[in-house]
């Protein structure tokens, strides 16, 4: 196997637990990665105003983890998405910040719509996912956990305790919402980077592809590890 550095995963600035399999927590990856809060960066800040103030620390905090040798940077929230263009021309090493930018791909390996699950569906508009490459003729079906009162207090509350088992009910409550009403979902892509855990649980209920943030750096990851063959 070739030698990577570690990946930099910048998290948002919360107190709410991130167990397996979180995008905030290193036991989610089969290789080292570094955590770096980037303070202020509320989840009021990135999901539900999009601040754009948040640019230049996240820049800063990018370069400080190129610095030390990073293979490459992503974060812990989906809606950073308008942050990528100019996040990646100030380093030097591959960026994503973002599991919408997983759509396009996903898409052409189904050639049908592709189902989105989000924290917010109400502030995940049309640049969110220009910013992500993808298309604006590229069919969506679009379902949001912020009415969902176990992922509502967690994530957008920024709670301190988790029922993870009301929260898994819900995530499969919104992809089969998704399925009722689109029959032609080919897979699902996870936006929020929390929801990694209960992928598995969607996957088996919908008997389609679920993409998520933690097999989106894995896939990354491996680009830079290489397996060597002899």
């Amino acid at each position: 196997m070739s030698e990577a550095g570690p990946l930099g995963i910048l998290l948002l600035d919360t107190r709410f637990p991130r167990g397996p399999g979180d995008i905030g927590n290193a036991a989610s990856y089969d290789f080292p990665v570094i955590l770096k809060t980037v303070p202020g960066a509320t989840v009021d800040r990135v999901v539900k105003t999009s601040d754009p103030a948040l640019l230049t620390p996240f820049i800063q905090a990018a370069k400080e983890l190129e610095a030390q040798r990073m293979c490459a940077i992503t974060t812990s929230c989906g809606f950073l998405a308008p942050f990528q263009a100019e996040v990646t021309e100030a380093l030097r090493i591959p960026v994503f910040l973002s599991s919408l930018m997983q759509i396009p791909l996903v898409y052409m390996m189904t050639r049908r719509r592709v189902g989105v699950i989000t924290a917010n569906r109400e502030n995940l508009t049309d640049p969110y996912f220009r910013a992500a490459g993808v298309p604006a003729d590229l069919p969506l079906a679009i379902s949001g956990l912020e009415v969902k009162p176990a992922f509502r207090t967690w994530i957008l509350e920024d709670s301190e305790h988790i029922d993870t088992e009301a929260v898994q009910r819900e995530v499969l409550e919104a992809a089969q919402e998704l399925a009722d009403t689109y029959s032609d979902i080919g897979a699902f892509v996870c936006e929020c980077h929390n929801l990694a855990p209960y992928a598995p649980a969607v996957a088996k209920a919908m008997s389609r592809p679920v993409f998520d943030v933690i097999s989106f750096a894995h896939w990354v990851y491996s680009s830079m590890a290489k397996r060597e063959f002899r």
